[in-house]
């Protein structure tokens, strides 16, 4: 059974590295251009899922500090019963006093133990006070979440739809650019991958186009664009560092008409003749010299 050759990719000519760069370059073009029918979609979906998931830990924020509120009002709830307590028996125990300095005792205690009761219940309006704002800030919160939620639902299902058309025709372009990556060695596919990614387009290798480069438009000298023509080395864009292909590896047809410029043929003014009089006398007519 014979086996498969496979091809190295450091024993390719300079011209088919070039070919198969350019053929990557159109591929990755292609898959360019279908990312591109979603425009901002995958921006917004995510901006509205970081929005959303805020919300979220906004409103697990606010109702821990409500449990940490309730909490505390319940602390002081138990506050108040227990000085009521105090204050119930301190009461009593006046009635068996036997001096006045057990007397003035327990009056001080059972004042002491009122300031308590009064501090506490006051902690406890303040407290529910800040609930009340809490629920407040819940609400608009869970307004918020409910409002971002439904428009991260509509924005994905646009999202859904769009991918849907376009991943069968995404995923082969993915497996083709696979395929042309296995054929290129690694260090010129490393520098490729670089000069895309600093270009604003996106494009690494571009065809020299009446005689300047498609990436930049900067100028190619003629000596420079028949080494392009050779393939004996791979050259690149001295001004946006992008690789060059001539118009032929590239598949594109060559403009051979050259437009010439317009000749403008300026008439020649005729000289002005002033008028003669029919009566005039030979001596009074102009340019007498010159006829």
């Amino acid at each position: 059974m014979a086996t498969k050759n496979v091809i190295n990719p450091a024993e390719m000519s300079v011209e088919e590295k070039l070919k198969a760069l350019y053929e990557l370059q159109q591929t990755l073009t292609a898959i360019d251009e279908k990312r591109a029918l979603r425009g901002e979609l995958p921006l917004e979906v995510q901006d509205l899922e970081d929005e959303v998931e805020g919300l979220k830990t906004r409103m697990e924020k606010i109702n821990d500090e409500v449990k940490e509120i309730n909490n505390a009002i319940a602390q002081k709830n138990i506050e108040v019963a227990k000085a009521t307590d105090n204050v119930e028996r301190y009461k009593k125990q006046l009635n068996d006093v036997k001096n006045n300095r057990e007397y003035d005792t327990l009056s001080k205690e059972i004042e002491f133990q009122s300031l308590e009761i009064e501090l506490a219940q006051k902690k406890i309006r303040e407290g529910n006070k800040k609930l009340e704002l809490k629920q407040e800030d819940i609400n608009k919160a869970q307004e918020a979440f409910d409002e971002r939620q439904k428009d991260l639902e509509t924005k994905r299902k646009e999202l859904d739809e769009i991918m849907e058309e376009t991943r069968a025709e995404e995923d082969v372009l993915k497996r083709k650019a696979a395929e042309l990556e296995k054929k290129i060695e690694a260090r010129l596919l490393t520098s490729f991958k670089r000069i895309r990614k600093n270009a604003r387009n996106g494009l690494g290798v571009v065809p020299v186009q009446r005689d300047a480069c498609g990436g930049c438009f900067a100028q190619i000298p003629p000596q420079r664009q028949l080494d392009i023509k050779s393939h004996k080395k791979i050259i690149v864009c001295e001004y946006c560092g992008r690789i060059l292909v001539d118009q032929e590896l590239a598949g594109i047809k060559e403009d051979t008409q050259v437009k010439k410029p317009k000749r403008t043929v300026k008439k020649l003014a005729e000289p002005k003749v002033a008028p003669i009089a029919p009566d005039a006398k030979e001596a009074d007519m102009p340019f007498e010299d010159e006829m």
